[in-house]
């Protein structure tokens, strides 16, 4: 995550200590209309998600599939509790990430080593062999990504001014870039895996990795000073005792593991409850700090009903990587003229969509302006629209093995993407707007703790989930996500004046 300076904040809320200093970005339209330094996030977050999501598509069929098909041979159960335990801990990263930008090393040099740690973790999995190279790769991937992740939205922050109308649209810019990635990912590395083997194609995300490094050590020089400004630098008389708590942090967690309480099994299980904890924590330091106003304390109350609406969104949407990369294996029809399709392929439908319609969005929020929907309104939308998508499987329950309709799945990531596209490149933008000042990079971690938390609670459900007996479980999943979006939409009024003019 990004911090801009906390002397001259770039783009704060509106009621913070200071106004920021014009920047070139303020009147820079190189970039389809924003500031050219947006490129080089576009293009190093772009190729992290072609990483990334290249190595998810392949990733709980790796674990589950025998070891004669190239598998490790893990129970499916545990292999969806660990995949979102996994992806939780790629959000509850951002923590450490944020906390580094802020007080020691700046966004930028946080973001350039993250991507260098990446890089690393899917080289572990494609070369170390069986459940080492998983838990060796894992790790480093979610370590790296956690960095990456929410330095570079914020880093995107720092280049508009308070009130420039085309944030959101050079968020939603950002989003294309991010799906691109996505998209490309899981095409490649499922082909390498169905022809040449699994390894292949975790090989495939370590290549994409270092083409982003690569293309983004050309341009990081041309991002403004406010990427690289330390907002809270950690006093050297401190060092010591952080390093202390690091390790005696990676000390307990080798204990617990080793003594049996971490177990593969209750991975997921795990990772809810420590990002639900950091969750209460952050919002407990935030709002009890006499460092911010009242005004920013009002914005970060504000946020918490975004913040559990988000929850829910997530723990539905990321099922893509659990529930539905089981139902692709057992209840689609994957076959295209004879041939048949890679399982690792209907993760790249998502975003299709999100590549066609980001641009359609990008353009209705900037003509409308302040016409448009506020932030609450919109996370309201997204999670009725995604508990609709769940409802949308009970008409193909019962039909049997491999007998849903492959348009059938597409049709349903359709209105995944229609609720994504509501929620999640307004929610990276309101943030950074609500943030206080000096916790303007920890604000974004809070924001992705939100998804960790969704995410893990998404291999959570997977466990219940049942190829055989659908119906209860997207019936329920569905209803509990119309009545968060229905809950919020009542509540917009007074979420509204907790915000304090922010929208």
């Amino acid at each position: 995550m990004s911090d801009a300076p906390r002397q001259e904040p770039v783009g704060p809320p509106t009621g913070s200590l200071s106004e920021p200093e014009p920047s070139a970005g303020d009147h820079d339209t190189r970039f389809f209309g924003q500031p050219w330094a947006l490129a080089h996030l576009f293009g190093v977050e772009m190729w992290e998600r072609f990483s990334f999501y290249g190595m998810q598509g392949i990733l709980l069929i790796y674990m589950y599939f025998s070891v004669a098909d190239g598998g490790l041979g893990i129970d499916r159960g545990v292999a969806t509790g660990i995949v979102g335990a996994y992806g939780g801990s790629v959000y509850l990263a951002t923590i450490l990430g944020a906390w580094l930008a802020d007080r020691v090393l700046g966004s930028e040099r946080v973001l350039f080593s993250s991507a260098i740690v990446i890089m690393a973790g899917h080289i572990a999995l494609a070369v170390l062999p069986n459940v080492t190279g998983l838990g060796v790769g894992l790790v480093l991937v979610a370590l790296g990504s956690g960095g990456l992740k929410a330095n570079a939205t914020a880093v995107v922050g720092t280049l508009y001014a308070e009130k420039d109308p085309r944030r959101d649209a050079g968020f939603s810019l950002f989003y294309l870039g991010i799906n691109l990635g996505a998209f490309l990912g899981p095409i490649i590395t499922g082909i390498l895996q169905s022809n040449v083997g699994f390894h292949w194609g975790f090989g495939a995300a370590a290549v994409g990795m270092a083409i982003g490094l690569v293309q983004y050590s050309f341009g990081r020089k041309q991002l403004p000073d406010a990427a690289r400004t330390v907002a809270d630098p950690l006093p050297r008389s401190r060092a010591g005792v952080y390093i202390g708590i690091g390790v005696a942090g990676i000390a307990l967690i080798a204990v617990l593991v080793l003594t049996g309480v971490i177990r593969a099994d209750n991975l997921a299980t795990v990772v809810i409850l420590v990002t639900l904890a950091a969750a209460i924590a952050y919002f407990a330091i935030i709002i009890g700090s006499r460092a911010i106003t009242a005004t920013e304390r009002s914005r970060v109350i504000g946020f918490l009903p975004l913040f559990i609406v988000n929850v829910g969104f997530w723990s539905l949407y990321q099922q893509q990587f659990t529930v539905l990369t089981v139902y692709s294996d057992e209840r689609l029809n994957r076959e295209i003229f004879g041939w048949e399709m890679p399982i690792s392929w209907v993760n790249s439908i998502n975003p299709i969509f999100v590549i066609i319609l980001s641009g359609v969005f990008a353009a209705i929020w900037a003509r409308l302006g302040d016409r448009a929907p506020s932030a609450p309104v919109k996370f309201s939308l997204g999670a009725m629209i995604m508990g609709l998508a769940f409802l949308a499987f009970l008409p193909f329950t019962g039909t049997g093995q491999n007998g849903t309709p492959l348009l059938a799945i597409v049709g349903i990531l359709l209105i995944f993407t229609i609720a994504e596209l509501f929620i999640s490149p307004p929610g990276l933008s309101v943030t950074t707007k609500l943030a206080p000042a000096r916790f303007h990079t920890q604000m974004v971690a809070l924001y992705f703790l939100s998804v960790a938390l969704g995410t893990a609670i998404a291999g959570w459900c997977a466990q219940f989930y049942d190829p055989a007996n659908e119906v209860p479980y997207f019936s329920v999943l569905g209803v509990i996500a119309i009545v968060l979006g229905l809950a919020l939409l009542a509540a917009v009024k007074p979420v509204m004046a907790l915000m304090k003019g922010v929208r």
